[in-house]
């Protein structure tokens, strides 16, 4: 191992591109530490001291968790790549809803760069509608609701205009870092960016279990992650191969087919974006919530009550029971979208392909369907499972809000850790007939 990173620095291309990836990264972390003009980060950070907060920045821990810590610190970084994964998403559902988004999807090369830059333009868009949402909780004083000091001091409307637009700018930095990384880094930009800010937060979560637990339950936590990280690795490397064989064909004096090969349907197909979309979900009812709570002394409505004490908290039973089958749904509801049989039916058909023991056309695609349904189940099952880890932990340790090792956080790890190795020993391999793994 030790000897495959010893090559990997020593091959100039390959070594540029690592330093390059990393110079990228140390300059996104850095960002997550200035503060937009008109932030009084002193204050920032007495609000952020654990015996202010408590839990309520729990709402919020999505998209500070992507941010890497940065939004609860009003940083130019604040927003994070969260308004990218976003646009990405929708711009991907939308396929289903507008043809024409479709037929650009199907023209290859030139038209998924036209789909990119309608991603782009949404990208801004969303940064500078989560811009005007988070100034607006800042200068009402809802984003930390257990602290009286004022984050932005000058209430005025230039200084507002300001900070949206400084917000509104590093989402566009942010996403321009991670298209640089894309081209001329090794692995997924967006991604890496991702995975660097989780990372982030993982040394201030674990020394906040050591110091406010005990290196009792601090062990546990490790052994808890160990376990964790290795179930997520082994099923995210799981797949389903239904076999594909295509038959001999003439074309010209050449004979072509007669190869075997196979589909490989992962058990996982829907990564994290389930998690995400029902994180996102309940994220929603808490907000509103938040918003319609009287701050005068007048009566709680009882539906935002009902909201209070159901879903805010992560480990309230109906919030669990909720969560888990939004997970389900939404792996079945992804998983449909992104996974055409009729489409890879006649994708085989057209090249000669069959399955073996099955006829081509609509048997092939009903069978695919068949194979995909149940291979789904037990998927989603792991995703909901891995998620409801941080909210089980909470229950066992008392460490959710300090639990590193769970739900979104070790599926983006893994995921992003395991095809970026991947990527950096295909390149080995190129050049040294010998890769990073073995």
């Amino acid at each position: 191992m030790l000897s495959a990173i010893g090559r990997a620095v020593r091959t100039p291309d390959l070594r540029r591109k690592l330093l390059f990836t990393l110079g990228i990264i140390t300059i996104f972390r850095l960002g997550a530490f200035i503060p937009a003009p008109g932030v009084n980060y002193a204050n920032v950070r007495q609000c952020l001291s654990p015996s202010v907060t408590g839990d309520q920045q729990g709402i919020y821990q999505m998209m500070n968790l992507f941010s890497g810590g940065a939004l609860l610190q009003v940083s130019i970084f604040a927003l994070g790549i969260m308004p990218y994964i976003t646009a990405s998403i929708i711009v991907q559902l939308l396929r289903v809803v507008i043809p024409r988004f479709q037929e650009l999807y199907d023209e290859g090369q030139a038209g998924q760069t036209k789909l990119t830059q309608y991603t782009r333009y949404l990208t801004i868009a969303l940064g500078l509608l989560n811009a005007t949402t988070l100034v607006s909780l800042v200068r009402s004083g809802q984003l930390f609701p257990n602290c009286q000091l004022q984050i932005i001091p000058d209430q005025s409307i230039i200084t507002t205009i300001l900070v949206i637009i400084t917000l509104t700018a590093g989402t566009g930095l942010i996403m321009w870092l991670g298209e640089l990384v894309t081209e001329k880094g090794i692995g997924n930009g967006m991604s890496l960016l991702i995975f660097t800010s989780i990372a982030a937060t993982f040394p201030t979560s674990l020394g906040q279990i050591w110091s406010s637990k005990g290196p009792g339950t601090f062990f546990l936590v490790i052994v808890i992650g160990i376990i964790t990280m290795t179930l997520v690795v082994f099923v995210e490397q799981s797949q389903r191969r239904v076999p594909v064989q295509y038959a001999k064909r003439m074309i010209g004096r050449r004979t072509v087919g007669g190869t075997s090969t196979y589909i490989p349907i992962k058990v996982n197909m829907a990564g994290v974006i389930p998690v995400i979309f029902a994180s996102s979900m309940l994220y929603l009812p808490a907000l509103v919530a938040q918003f319609n709570t009287p701050h005068d002394g007048s009566p709680i409505p009882g539906w935002v009550e009902w909201i209070n004490n159901n879903l805010t908290r992560g480990d309230h039973p109906v919030y669990m029971a909720i969560y888990f089958l939004m997970i389900l749904f939404f792996t079945y509801f992804y998983v449909a979208i992104t996974f055409n049989p009729e489409e890879v039916s006649d994708n085989m058909k057209k090249y000669g392909g069959f399955i073996p023991g099955i006829r081509a056309g609509k048997p092939t695609a009903d069978y695919l369907q068949y194979v995909l349904s149940r291979i789904t189940l037990p998927g989603a099952l792991y995703l909901g499972i891995v998620a409801l880890i941080p909210l089980i932990a909470l229950v066992l340790v008392n460490a959710n809000q300090n639990f590193p090792f769970g739900g979104t956080s070790i599926l983006i790890m893994v995921g992003v850790g395991l095809e970026t190795v991947k990527q950096i020993d295909a390149q080995l391999q190129q050049r040294h007939y010998e890769g990073l793994l073995r």
